[in-house]
């Protein structure tokens, strides 16, 4: 007997119309019936909710061979997974809709974070201010690292905030009666702003790259060149918040749901793209210093932002093709 045929038999045994167990799973019934039909198959979360709904275990649902129910519920299971109320997915998606404009502001500052030493410096070689170059490049650093630090503080406090929540990301969750058809309906609300804001973003990114395309027809004039460069820049930041905003947000949602890159398999392993993360962008900004210092020319190496910008996706493909394999 295949899953689809257990299912309609338990459901029948209850009583339920196909309407009545989507209710109690927070599904849609069309998703019972495409269950019910061989046309989809449940994931893990549904198929321990399942059976603790039939009081049967998850190994006669799944395993064709065992046509006998066997009255038990996978209590392994059931004991690991966290339970989540309506109330405190409730809190979570407000405190992720509060943090999440932090946080892309944060990420934002980063990204701007170059452009007073670029200015600088290029002003000084251009004799527009009356300071030495390396005196301007010097400020100009100071003037970066006290941007990442204010950019490092609304971090670590929004970190603060979301801290009692990690346990989303990396176990298993339980949620309780209501939860997934609530969230479902807010991930569908919330579509249409995911996607303007990325279309957004995606515009901001190829105009930042055409501005500096633009700035290539000044290259005999270093500070023009430099204007555009960090008009680039700024361009970029606005694109890369909104990546960031409706990408917290979007998260939030699956991970309550245990879809998208939160499922159950991928909690049960290790991931290695958060680690090379730091690693990358730790790298690239000691790349940038350390070439800026020895070239002394930090129009120059403010290239080297957009283009690691570029490779980090590539990059994360790679690590997630890898921890597949």
């Amino acid at each position: 007997m295949i899953l689809a045929d257990k299912i309609i038999l338990e459901r029948k045994k209850n009583g339920w119309s196909q309407e009545e167990l989507a209710d109690k799973l927070g599904v849609t019934r069309q998703a019972v019936s495409k269950w019910e039909g061989a046309q989809a198959t449940p994931d893990i979360q549904r198929l321990l909710e399942m059976s603790k709904l039939f009081n049967v275990s998850v190994d006669y649902l799944i395993k064709d061979e065992m046509e006998n129910a066997e009255i038990t519920v996978d209590n392994e299971a059931q004991n690991s997974a966290k339970r989540v109320s309506m109330e405190e997915a409730n809190e979570f998606l407000r405190v992720k809709r509060e943090t999440a404009p932090k946080i892309a502001i944060g990420v934002l500052l980063c990204i701007l974070s170059p452009i007073a030493m670029i200015l600088l410096s290029t002003s000084a070689e251009a004799g527009y201010i009356n300071l030495s170059e390396d005196l301007a490049g010097g400020i100009g650093v100071i003037i970066l690292i006290f941007i990442v630090a204010i950019a490092c503080g609304i971090f670590v406090a929004c970190g603060a905030k979301t801290k009692k929540y990690q346990f989303y990301e990396k176990e298993i969750i339980d949620t309780a009666y209501g939860v997934s058809g609530m969230v479902k309906e807010r991930k569908e609300e919330y579509s249409k702003k995911y996607t303007a804001y990325n279309i957004i973003g995606i515009i901001m990114c190829f105009v930042g790259a055409a501005t500096i395309f633009a700035g290539g027809f000044f290259d005999d004039n270093d500070y023009a060149s430099a204007i555009f460069l960090c008009l680039a820049i700024f361009v970029v930041a606005i694109g890369v918040y909104c990546f960031v905003v409706v990408g917290i947000n979007d998260a939030s949602f699956d991970k309550l749901l245990q879809e998208g890159d939160y499922t159950i398999e991928n909690k049960t392993s290790t991931s290695l793209v958060g680690m090379i993360s730091t690693v990358y962008w730790l790298l690239v900004t000691a790349v940038f210093l350390c070439i800026g210092f020895y070239i002394s020319n930090w129009k120059a190496c403010g290239l080297i932002w957009p283009i690691a910008g570029v490779i980090y996706p590539v990059v994360v493909i790679f690590v997630k093709i890898y921890e597949r394999k």
